[in-house]
């Protein structure tokens, strides 16, 4: 048996007819005629085999299925203009420029991304991973709606969002920690580079640079391996690396503040979605 379907146009003229009071108002606020409104609403009971109105009287009240099915109405023209307005609508697509550090780009970013793009598939989302210094300065031109950022010392500007201890790291069980110099690891641009090698001088501990340059993956893959050592906030452990449990062998690094970055001119729904969840996933 083939299902049926409701007339959505009906169901529209019912709920009109309902909230003015009569079908005289709800021709004039759907501009159709009365007997066009009248003849959707027969229809409408044709098509459920009830009556939806009790016409005993001069006013112009529902009976019980009717009752019932307003409620059902009221839901489903919500449905559908939602459904009209995100696909169709010009406030529901756009591009937002998101800029996020590499060390705090998982867990959260993707799952972030999937479920705004669910939401709003005509909304692109440009994700640019770089160091929060470039990041900040390409906001400062315009070339970026929204930033996180990790900072010892956030601006007036920025919401702080949490604070993570910044902690050294090293390949899981590994060893070269122990061994001096000090074998480390950090692309040039890094900003826990600074931090790190302050921290060791400041201790006396001799260093050495095993690794440099501007490649991500070459120096986790240094690290993985037990060759040298690096920093990264809690909660942003690349694979094959883990926090190293030095007793007090290696200097304190501090924490740092994850903070927000927004445009004024960001508007809209996504948007609004975007920074929420940004701020679900980094407040702490």
């Amino acid at each position: 048996m083939m299902a049926r379907t409701l007339d959505l146009v009906a169901l529209r003229s019912f709920v009109a007819v309902v909230d003015s009071g009569g079908v005289t108002r709800a021709a004039g606020l759907l501009n159709l005629t009365q007997s066009a409104v009248s003849m959707q609403l027969k229809r409408l009971e044709e098509a459920l085999d009830l009556g939806l109105f009790a016409r005993a009287a001069r006013k112009l009240t529902l009976t019980p299925e009717g009752e019932q099915l307003l409620g059902f109405a009221r839901r489903m023209l919500a449905l559908n203009d939602e459904a009209l307005a995100r696909l169709t609508s010009a406030s529901f697509e756009g591009e937002i420029r998101l800029g996020v550090p590499h060390d705090i780009v998982y867990p959260a970013i993707p799952g972030i991304l999937k479920r705004l793009a669910g939401q709003f598939p005509r909304v692109r989302v440009n994700l640019v991973s770089s160091f929060t210094i470039l990041l900040k300065e390409g906001f400062q031109r315009g070339e970026l709606d929204v930033v996180l950022t990790t900072e010892e010392t956030p601006g007036a500007e920025a919401e702080r969002m949490g604070v993570r201890p910044l902690v050294w790291v090293g390949a899981e069980e590994g060893l070269v920690w122990q061994k001096r110099p000090l074998r480390i690891g950090f692309k040039d641009t890094c900003i826990f580079r600074r931090k790190a090698v302050a921290a060791l001088d400041a201790a006396g501990i001799p260093w050495e640079m095993a690794v440099d340059g501007e490649s991500e993956q070459a120096i986790e893959a240094t690290v993985a391996a037990d060759l040298a050592v690096s920093a990264r906030l809690t909660n942003a452990m690349p694979q094959g690396m883990a926090p190293i449990d030095a007793k007090g062998a290696l200097p304190d690094l501090g924490s740092q503040v994850i903070c927000l970055y927004a445009a004024p001119t960001l508007r809209g729904e996504a948007a609004e979605l975007l920074l929420q969840e940004l701020r679900n996933a980094y407040c702490c």
